[in-house]
C-alpha cells in the first residue's frame, strides 16, 4: 500500500473511531437519529396504537430530538423510533444501533460500566402485583411459589437475592416483557409479578379488570430511572442533561409528570393518581445522575 493511501485509510479509521463515541458527529454525518422506546412500560414508554409510542419518557425523548435538530441545524433530520426490550436495550446502545434510550431503565453502578445515564427523571422500588383473591400481602406469602419478573431487569437480581437471603425459595419465571409477565399473573401461571411499583400501577390501571389486582409488599430498594446513552460521549450527554434540566427549571417537566401520573391516560383513560415523590422533587431542585448502587 502506498504511503498516501495508508495515510488516507488511517485518517478514515480515526474519523470513524471518533464518531463511534461522538453521537452528534455520527448523526450529522448519517442524517439520522435512532431513539428507543418500550412497548409496555406504562406510563413511561408504551404503544398507543401500531408504531405510536407515547408516555412520560417519550416526551423527554421528543425534547431531546428537538434539541439535536436545533444543535445540528437539521430540521429535516430523519428520526427512527426503535422498539427495545429489557434484554436488548443495553446491547443496542453499546453497538451503536440506538443513540438514546429513554424508557424505564434503572441507573445503577453496574450498568454505568457499559453506558452513561442522563439526569435521573424518576424514582421507584420493587414491589408485587397480584390478584386480590390470592391473599398475598408480602414476600413471605409467596415462599416456594411461582413469581414472575421481566428478563434483563434489576428486579430479577433484587428478588433473587432477597429470596436467597430470606430462605424463601421463589420459583422465578422470567418473561420477555412486562406485558408478558402480567399475562402470567392474569392467567394464574404465576401468583405475583415483581417489578418497579410504578410500572405495576400502570399495568393494573390498563388491565381488563383493574379492580381484580393490587400492588402489595414492601419496596425492596429505591432505584432512579435515567435516559441511557453511549459511554464517554460528553457532548451528547451534556445536550441530554441540558434538555432535562431545562424542562425541570421551566416547569415543563412537572406539567408532563402531571399529565402522565395524575390525569387520565390512554388507552383506557385511567388515571394512576400518583403524586410526585419527595425524592423526585429534590432531584428537580438539585439535578443528579447519581446511580442506585
Amino acid at each position: 500500500m502506498k504511503l498516501s493511501a495508508l495515510a488516507a485509510a488511517i485518517s478514515i479509521c480515526v474519523t470513524c473511531a471518533a464518531q463511534a463515541g461522538d453521537t452528534l458527529a455520527k448523526v450529522a454525518q448519517s442524517g439520522k437519529l435512532t431513539v428507543a422506546y418500550r412497548e409496555s412500560s406504562i406510563p413511561f414508554s408504551y404503544l398507543n396504537g401500531p408504531g405510536k409510542p407515547v408516555g412520560f419518557s417519550v416526551d423527554i425523548t421528543q425534547s431531546v430530538i428537538d434539541a439535536v435538530k436545533a444543535k445540528l441545524n437539521k430540521r429535516d433530520l430523519e428520526v427512527e423510533w426503535m422498539p427495545v426490550t429489557s434484554q436488548n436495550r443495553i446491547p443496542l446502545v453499546l453497538n451503536g444501533t440506538v443513540d438514546l434510550e429513554c424508557g424505564s431503565t434503572t441507573n445503577n453502578s453496574a450498568r454505568g460500566k457499559d453506558v452513561d445515564f442522563a439526569i435521573n427523571h424518576f424514582y421507584t422500588g420493587t414491589r408485587l402485583l397480584t390478584k386480590k383473591t390470592s391473599g398475598i400481602k408480602n414476600y413471605a406469602d409467596i415462599k416456594g411459589k411461582k413469581v414472575t419478573t421481566t428478563t434483563g431487569t434489576t428486579n430479577f437480581q433484587v428478588i433473587r437475592k432477597y429470596s436467597t437471603e430470606k430462605g424463601l425459595d421463589f420459583d422465578i419465571i422470567l418473561a420477555k416483557d412486562h406485558a408478558d409477565a402480567f399475562l402470567l399473573v392474569e392467567s394464574d401461571r404465576a401468583l405475583a409479578f415483581a417489578m418497579d411499583d410504578i410500572l405495576l400501577y400502570g399495568l393494573k390501571a390498563n388491565a381488563k379488570n383493574p379492580g381484580d389486582y393490587e400492588v402489595v409488599g414492601d419496596a425492596l430498594q429505591v432505584e432512579p430511572y435515567g435516559c441511557m446513552l453511549r459511554k464517554d460521549d460528553p457532548q451528547f450527554k451534556a445536550l441530554v442533561d441540558g434538555v432535562i434540566i431545562g424542562l425541570m427549571k421551566s416547569g415543563e417537566f412537572e406539567k408532563s409528570y402531571n399529565r402522565w401520573f395524575m390525569q387520565p391516560i390512554p388507552p383506557k383513560n385511567a388515571a394512576l393518581g400518583l403524586p410526585m415523590s419527595q425524592q423526585l422533587k429534590d432531584n428537580i431542585k438539585n439535578p443528579s445522575d447519581k446511580p442506585a448502587f
